[in-house]
């Protein structure tokens, strides 16, 4: 019998690369009749990628086969946006045809659908030529994978102007959300003509898959979950999650940073990283400083350098703190803090000393801190970080709110100050051992271990979404 392939083609971001690689580990080893070939598109300015990629050419996982892109010309575009991915993606149309073709034409496995990102829906034109099944890995959260399905709605079918919604101080009821949402921590990108109309047509051209895997699990978002499947106008809905890279990419900083935390008293240091393109203003690091230096709590501050103005680039580390840091900041606080730059932060999550996570509220990011059971505190950036923290902080209740509102664009540019009296006052709240938000967020991590193993609801729908795809296409 020949054997099932699939297609994966994840979003060329890393965040998104990285949880749909470990989405095809988890296929491939829960059904020998698996094989997958993923189809790796990079970015022009992502470092991060072209490291990671490298990481995989050096490591073989059995049954997966990796086949990889550079982007043929760097973008005219001077920043990040949807315009620069979309392009990025469809420039690859072609490349994916002649994979597909060859795949079709190998006598001892047989092509039985293809996974695309969530950003990928424009190789659905692709897919459908081969008349196979296309399915979606979508890594955001469930709840903001209906938000999406409700905007797309008004738009497409009740031919609804939403734009009018912009810069409303008033909140909107969801059907995925508990509590109705307020405006201002939605998607700005939502309420514009021409990127808004970009992001709705990815949820229109969903429904026209076979099903959508999504990175959660039942027991973190039931209420999303039930909504969407109890939804005849949208696809299956697997829900498989957490889905985790738990692996720690080595560098030497980490021993360093590793035998720091060592030293440290258990659940003494509050952590602050704000994800791969998380970076602030100069003087928003001299309030954070202040804060932490004034609030007397240990800490360890993954500080990153904005990307240079008018270039395309993700942020890195500074050649030296002091430049953006308080004079005699570091001497100051040698005892009790240290400052690096990149962090390994799921070894840093998953160490014994951190009892705090002050983050930008990415999903990867929020499930592994649910995985290690490590509070948050939630200071979202851009994309739906802001829409993350309210479900976080106000339908979950499981992380302490620093501001939910807090927002900066593509080109990391803000003029919004949060205070260091503020974020002293929010860390000492997230470090607080009284708060009953500690005891939640420790009960969600029990929850998230027993859904992957087996009878575990997130190991029951990938068996489900297996058994649909292996199944159907053999019949």
């Amino acid at each position: 019998m020949k054997r099932s392939e699939l297609v994966l083609i994840p979003s060329p971001r890393i965040g998104h690369l990285v949880s749909s690689i470990e989405m095809a580990k988890i296929l491939v080893n829960q059904d020998e009749r698996l094989s997958m070939t993923i189809f790796i598109i990079k970015l022009p300015f992502d470092t991060d990628i072209a490291r990671y990629t490298k990481s995989l050419s050096q490591s073989s996982i059995p049954r997966i086969k990796f086949i990889e892109f550079d982007q043929d010309e760097a973008s005219s575009l001077k920043q990040f946006s949807l315009n620069l991915l979309f392009e990025s993606i469809e420039s690859h149309k072609g490349k994916l045809r002649d994979v597909l073709v060859d795949i079709s034409n190998c006598e001892t496995s047989k092509l039985v659908g293809v996974i695309i990102g969530m950003f990928c829906c424009s190789m659905l034109d692709v897919i459908n030529e081969f008349e196979v099944p296309s399915y979606v890995f979508y890594t955001s959260s469930a709840a903001f994978l209906g938000l999406t399905f409700h905007f797309q709605r008004l738009v497409n079918d009740f031919h609804e102007d939403v734009t009018k919604y912009k810069d409303k101080n008033s909140d909107l009821a969801i059907p995925t959300y508990v509590n109705p949402v307020p405006i201002k921590v939605m998607p700005g990108l939502f309420f514009d003509k021409e990127e808004g109309k970009l992001f709705l047509d990815l949820a229109r051209r969903y429904r026209e898959t076979k099903g959508i895997i999504v990175n959660s699990f039942l027991e973190l978002e039931s209420h999303a979950v039930q909504v969407l499947s109890k939804d005849p106008n949208i696809p299956p809905v697997y829900a498989i999650g957490p889905v985790l890279n738990l692996e720690s990419e080595v560098k030497n900083e980490s021993e360093l940073i590793l035998k720091w935390l060592g030293i440290q008293p258990e659940g003494s240091v509050i952590f602050l990283c704000f994800g791969s393109s998380g970076s602030f203003s100069v003087k928003q690091v001299k309030e954070i400083a202040y804060a932490l230096e004034n609030s007397g709590h240990r800490f360890l501050w993954s500080l990153r350098r904005p990307p240079s103005e008018g270039k395309l680039e993700v942020p890195g580390d500074y050649e030296s703190l002091e430049q953006v840091l308080p004079n005699g900041f570091l001497k100051r606080t040698a005892e009790m803090g240290k400052v690096i730059g990149w962090a390994p932060q799921v070894a840093v999550l998953s160490h014994s000393a951190v009892g705090g996570f002050v983050s930008h509220c990415g999903w990867n990011s929020t499930l592994e801190s649910v995985w290690f059971g490590v509070p948050m505190a939630t200071w979202p950036i851009y994309a739906e970080q802001q829409v993350n923290a309210f479900q976080l902080v106000k339908d979950l209740e499981i992380a302490v709110e620093i501001k939910m509102d807090y927002k900066k664009d593509f080109g990391m540019k803000t003029s919004e100050i949060l205070n260091a009296e503020l974020l002293e006052e929010r860390i000492r709240c997230l470090m607080d051992c009284e708060n009953e938000i500690r005891k939640r967020v420790k009960e969600m991590q029990r929850k998230s271990r027993l859904a992957l193993k087996e009878g575990g609801s997130s190991y029951f729908s990938t068996r489900s979404f297996i058994d649909n795809v292996v199944v159907s296409t053999n019949l």
